[in-house]
């Protein structure tokens, strides 16, 4: 169980690792109650990805420490004391969260610890961006006060995006865990056979597979656009700057490429300033 001291350690460590981010800008422009919802989900997901990129673990140890998690919020849920999950009961008490959306988040982190994922199949990635980024948005949308059919919605494309583009941009961080997220059948289509994650990446023709996978991530984009766009019940501007921040991302990716070497894309202070005020303004 964590100690008080440790879990104030460990928010003061994660605010201090994500100020200055889009994701903390976003925060920072909702109403107090939103914004502090929105950072104790955040700290959940930080929790238990820390767990599972945790390679100084061995993977049962790690298992076991997602597994606590799920106890502890099967307790939160079941109004007994919650442990670690404290945190969380009052944006689950407020905003409704659902227990199955924290635990979709654990099954995620539980795949990356069951082995490390490399080229997996489509079936399998759609899977694992279901559960590792539209679970939190289906979260997300309870906390920004939207109606279920188009909450779920937003969550399904948007999540989707996010993550596609995350995967596009962190290619050399995550081959250097052991890890390749592109889809097999892409890589295939590319030319490329191995799932070997520093093979693939030194292939000049991983670029073709990431260009097919950003236009998927570009689909999914436009979709979370138009559906923001037909104006839906919620406060909708920290999901709006999140997409044309990484839409922003992605687009600077395609202009650089995939071919080695590359070079860790990034948003600029300034770049960062025009898209929240043009989000603020312009919607």
């Amino acid at each position: 169980m964590t100690s008080v001291a440790q879990t104030e350690v460990t928010v003061a460590d994660i605010r201090t690792r994500i100020s200055g981010s889009s994701f903390y800008t976003a925060m920072r422009l909702m109403p107090k109650a939103e914004r502090e919802a929105m950072f104790a989900i955040y700290m959940f997901c930080r929790l238990v990805d820390d767990i599972a990129d945790d390679g100084t673990r061995p993977r049962p140890d790690r298992a076991a420490a997602l597994a606590q998690w799920c106890n502890d919020l099967d307790a939160l849920y079941a109004g007994r004391p919650a442990g670690q999950a404290a945190f969380l009961q009052g944006p689950v008490q407020a905003f409704g969260l659902r227990q199955a959306d924290f635990l979709a988040v654990i099954h995620g982190m539980e795949m990356d610890v069951a082995a490390d994922i490399r080229a997996p199949d489509l079936a399998t990635l759609e899977l694992y961006c279901d559960r590792v980024a539209v679970a939190v948005g289906r979260l997300s949308t309870r906390v920004f006060g939207m109606e279920e059919a188009p909450g779920s919605a937003l969550a399904h494309h948007l999540g989707r995006a996010l993550q596609l583009t995350n995967i596009l941009r962190d290619l050399d961080e995550d081959a250097g865990m052991g890890r390749l997220y592109l889809p097999r059948e892409l890589l295939m289509q590319a030319g490329v056979e191995t799932t070997d994650p520093q093979a693939v990446i030194g292939d000049t023709r991983v670029d073709q597979a990431c260009r097919t996978l950003a236009a998927r991530s570009l689909d999914y984009f436009a979709a979370a656009d138009r559906l923001m766009r037909s104006r839906p019940r919620g406060r909708l501007l920290a999901p709006r700057l999140m997409a044309a921040v990484y839409s922003a991302l992605l687009q600077k990716m395609l202009v650089e490429g995939w071919a080695p070497p590359r070079r860790r894309v990034r948003i600029g202070k300034f770049h960062l300033v025009y898209l929240v005020a043009r989000c603020s303004v312009f919607g």
